[in-house]
């Protein structure tokens, strides 16, 4: 099969001309990570697709710059029957090429750096950064021992022999070493863990829990590291603890659904997409932690629902961009959270997250500021 040529296309699309990374990414065999991978479907399933039977298509999927689905909850698609169509949310995947580099760019690589890699995946990011450093510089970690065995297999098929370790790279002293750079391709929770893996003067890049932002920070002497939160974004999968993520808010959304709210009103903006507005999503989980949202589109209509462990609840719904109704209920008014960090986006045109300046303590917090604002997070 010949990947090479696919391969430099994706190489040309997702690195520049003199970057050391084109050639990385032009002679890394992708396709060999995923032979198989889950396709969404219109009826919110996922359809199974077998790399091998259809080499054509397995070339496009592997040399394209998207993120391929690997599992879908516990259901891993190495294991599966070609008419299988489970339902779920994605838990694990061979990440988007072009983000992987970008993330790893973040890290500021050196010759003879030690390099901690949060989520092996399907391995293809963790040849990307052994071709780099060298394999014996990169660690790569997954809660999963599936993941990890399986990448340590695939990767040694191309002579590559980084370390592989199955372990919560989320739980205090969960690390096995300590490194120079650490870059997570998930989004965590927490980051006592990681901080404390990192060596004085080594660099951090992670995206958080429900943000989709880029956090850079370098580790001072005091074990505090200090950074940005940088203008690019990205989206990763959460940290795990089993073969699936804990239930979402879908019992809670059924309950509230098409309830009455305590308090009706007529919402300012029109109806919006949470999960699709990032700076928007950021500022609402820094404001009100753990909020969930749900969008759906019937024609028209457009509706959204917020819902939170507390038994707060809200529900937007409008035709097009005209006002929504707005009911809530619970001990707090969510959709009025959402509206005040939407009325300070149209008033400034912008919003204090991006680009703001990052401190994290020891414990894991972090703390984010930008002129007046500030905020912290865990």
């Amino acid at each position: 099969m010949d990947w090479k040529a696919p391969a430099e296309r994706l190489a040309t699309q997702v690195t520049a001309p003199t970057s050391r990374w084109r050639e990385i990414v032009a002679t890394t065999p992708r396709h060999l990570f995923v032979p198989r991978w889950w396709e969404s479907t219109a009826d919110g399933a996922w359809a199974l697709r077998d790399g091998p039977t259809d080499e054509s298509e397995w070339l496009r999927a592997a040399y394209s710059d998207t993120s391929l689905v690997t599992r879908v909850g516990p259901h891993h698609a190495d294991d599966a029957q070609l008419d299988d169509r489970p339902t779920g949310r994605p838990t694990s995947s061979s990440t988007m090429t072009g983000l992987v580099v970008r993330m790893l760019r973040h890290g500021l690589l050196y010759d003879g750096a030690d390099l901690g890699l949060i989520g092996t995946g399907t391995g293809a990011s963790t040849a990307l950064a052994a071709r780099r450093l060298g394999d014996r510089r990169v660690t790569a970690l997954d809660v999963d021992p599936y993941l990890t065995d399986t990448a340590a297999a695939r990767l040694a098929s191309l002579g590559l022999f980084p370390k592989l370790v199955t372990c919560d790279a989320t739980e205090a002293g969960g690390f096995p070493g300590d490194f120079d750079r650490i870059v997570a391709l998930v989004a965590l929770p927490n980051l006592a863990g990681v901080l404390a893996a990192l060596r004085p003067g080594g660099r951090l890049v992670t995206t958080l829990a429900r943000m989709n932002v880029i956090i850079t920070a370098d580790k001072d002497a005091d074990g505090t590291a200090r950074g940005v939160v940088e203008w690019d974004r990205a989206g990763f999968m959460s940290t795990r603890a089993g073969s699936d993520y804990p239930p979402d808010a879908g019992a809670s959304l059924s309950a509230v659904r098409d309830r009455e709210g305590e308090v009706v009103s007529e919402g300012r903006y029109p109806v919006l997409n949470v999960s699709n507005a990032w700076d928007v999503g950021a500022m609402l989980e820094l404001t009100a932690p753990g909020v969930e949202a749900h969008y759906e589109e019937h024609g028209e209509r457009r509706t959204t629902w917020l819902v939170h462990a507390d038994g707060s609840w809200a529900r937007a719904s409008a035709t097009w961009l005209q006002p929504p109704t707005v009911h809530q209920g619970g001990p707090r008014r969510l959709w009025t959270v959402l509206e005040r960090i939407r009325h300070r986006l149209n008033a400034e045109g912008t919003l204090p997250i991006y680009g703001s300046h990052v401190r994290i303590t020891p414990d894991g917090r972090i703390h984010f500021t930008r002129g007046k604002w500030s905020a912290t997070f865990g």
